[in-house]
C-alpha cells in the first residue's frame, strides 16, 4: 500500500486512468469474444479507434471532480463548472477530442449548464431530491474517488451527504449515491492502512450503521445484498456483470479487487468479462491502484498514458491542497 498522501493520490488517479486505458478498446464486447480473445495489454485502436493510452470519460471526470477540490474550496458549482467544460469544450480529455460520454451524464450535464447559466447554484444541492430509476448508471460512481481525500475523517452521516451532492449533479438516485459511499468507505480504510479483507468488512460495518442512522430504505437495501448484507466474495464469477448498471459495476470492481493479488490481474480479468470494460477497469484500477501503490502498475502502461504529466502534476495539486489535512 502507498504510503504518504501524495502518493496515494497519485496513486488513486493513475489506477482509474489506466484501467480506464486498458479498457477502452473493449468496451461492449460480450464476454464470449472476451473469452475467446483476452485483453493481455495495453492496446489500441478497437472500439473507438483511439491509440493506445487513451482514456475515456471515466477518467476525464475524475480528473474534472479532481481539479475542482485542488483549485478551491468544496464547491458543487465548481464542481459541475468543470464537467460543462469537459462537455462543452473537451477540457480534461486525454485527446482534446470527447468520445465517449453516457446519455444520463450528458442530459445531466446540460442541465447542470442551465443551472450555472442562471446562477441558482441551490438548484445543484437540490438535485438529489428529483431521481429516478433511470439515475441509476454508474456514471457517478467511476468519477467519485478523488472525493475520499476530502471526506476522510468525518462522520458517516456527513460524509454520505456530501457524496449524495456530488453524485447527484449526473446521477440523483439515492441508491448511485450509496454505491459511492461503499466505494468510498473501502478506500477510507485502505488510506489507513487496512487490509483489503479488514477494509471490506469494516465498509460493510459502517454501511450498515449508516442505514441505521439515516433510515435507509429496506427497499433500497436490497439491492446491495450481495456487496453488503453478504460477503461478495461468495458470489460465483458467472453472477457478475459489468454493464451500464451501477450496481452490477459496484459488485464486479469490489469481486475482483478481492479476489486478485496485484493491479494488473485486477483490471485485466474485470475486462475480460467484457460489456462496460473501461469503466468497470476505472472503477476496480482506482481501488487496486491505491491499494497496491503506483509502483505496482507496470511501468510500461503508464509510460503509454495520454497526459501523464498533467495527471502527475494534478496529484501533486489536489496533495498540496488536501494531504495537510488528512497526514
Amino acid at each position: 500500500m502507498p504510503g504518504s498522501c501524495n502518493l496515494q493520490i497519485k496513486s488513486a488517479l493513475f489506477g482509474v486512468a489506466v484501467g480506464d486505458a486498458l479498457g477502452v478498446p473493449f468496451e461492449f464486447s460480450t464476454r464470449e469474444r472476451m473469452l475467446q480473445h483476452p485483453a493481455t495489454d495495453m492496446v489500441g485502436f478497437g472500439t473507438y479507434n483511439q491509440p493506445p493510452g487513451t482514456w475515456s470519460d471515466d477518467s476525464s471526470l475524475t480528473f474534472c471532480l479532481a481539479e475542482a477540490l485542488a483549485d478551491s474550496e468544496y464547491s458543487l458549482a465548481s464542481i459541475a463548472s468543470n464537467f460543462v467544460k469537459w462537455k462543452m469544450n473537451a477540457w480534461w480529455t486525454a485527446r482534446h477530442e470527447l468520445f465517449d460520454i453516457g446519455i444520463t451524464t450528458s442530459h445531466a450535464i446540460s442541465r447542470l449548464s442551465d443551472i450555472l447559466e442562471n446562477q441558482d447554484f441551490k438548484e445543484l444541492e437540490k438535485l438529489k431530491y428529483s431521481g429516478d430509476e433511470y439515475d441509476n448508471g454508474n456514471g457517478s460512481l467511476m468519477r467519485i474517488l478523488p472525493l475520499v481525500f476530502y471526506i476522510k475523517g468525518m462522520k458517516p452521516v456527513d460524509q454520505f451527504d456530501i457524496i449524495r451532492d456530488v453524485s447527484a449533479l449526473t446521477h440523483r438516485h439515492i441508491r448511485a449515491a450509496m454505491s459511492c459511499f461503499i466505494y468510498l468507505k473501502i478506500t477510507e480504510y485502505i488510506l489507513e492502512k487496512h487490509d483489503k479483507a479488514e477494509a471490506y468488512e469494516q465498509a460493510r460495518k459502517s454501511v450498515l450503521e449508516l442505514w441505521e442512522e439515516i433510515d435507509f430504505p429496506e427497499v433500497e437495501r436490497n439491492h446491495f445484498q450481495r456487496v453488503i448484507q453478504r460477503d461478495i466474495r461468495d458470489t460465483p464469477i458467472e453472477h457478475l456483470k459489468s454493464g451500464g448498471y451501477v450496481i452490477e459495476v459496484l459488485e464486479s470492481a469490489i469481486w475482483f479487487f478481492m479476489k486478485r493479488e496485484n493491479y494488473k490481474d485486477t483490471v485485466l480479468d474485470i475486462i475480460n468479462i467484457g460489456h462496460d470494460t473501461d469503466t468497470s477497469a476505472a472503477i476496480a484500477g482506482g481501488l487496486a491502484g491505491l491499494y497496491y501503490g503506483f509502483n505496482a502498475i507496470p511501468t510500461h502502461w503508464v509510460d503509454q498514458i495520454a497526459r501523464k504529466e498533467d495527471i502527475d502534476d494534478l496529484a501533486k495539486r489536489l496533495a498540496e491542497k488536501l494531504c495537510d489535512s488528512i497526514k
